[in-house]
């Protein structure tokens, strides 16, 4: 993934933090509820035989071997890592990373110096597609 940076300076010739080409995505992908049943970490026994939601293999995997960047982020614990791994290779995920440990509860707020989009799933992968939605932005 280094070697598809792109290397930034500021005006007075600092490095500045990266950027992947445009052509290049950088999904950040849920697991429970999104990939696969809804578990919660309560219930981690249940991981094992989580049943994969349709389309989202095919899909994910279409988007990694596009050259896009796959990474798992999930409120699921360190403790969880060794099971949800082999979920994932289990079935066939192909992907890049594997961040443990995001906060519970949705409602997500993600500030950043990079753009971010953000897509909501609600049940079936499908292409993504351009939407107009009203978002927060901080004032000029």
């Amino acid at each position: 993934m280094k070697d598809n940076l792109n290397e930034l300076k500021d005006s007075e010739g600092n490095l500045l933090s990266p950027m992947l080409p445009t052509e290049v995505k950088n999904y950040l992908i849920d697991i429970d509820g999104t990939v696969c049943d809804d578990i919660p970490n309560e219930e981690p026994h249940r991981m094992v035989t989580a049943q994969l939601y349709p389309d989202a293999l095919e899909t994910l995997n279409k988007w990694y071997d596009e050259g896009h960047i796959i990474t798992f982020f999930t409120s699921r614990t360190e403790e969880h890592r060794e099971i949800t791994e082999a979920w994932l290779n289990k079935h066939g995920f192909k992907y890049q990373g594997l961040l443990m440990g995001k906060p519970r509860g949705g409602n997500y707020h993600w500030i950043d110096n990079h753009l971010v989009k953000a897509t909501r799933f609600k049940g079936k992968f499908t292409d993504l597609i351009v939407a107009k939605k009203n978002i927060e932005v901080f004032e000029d």
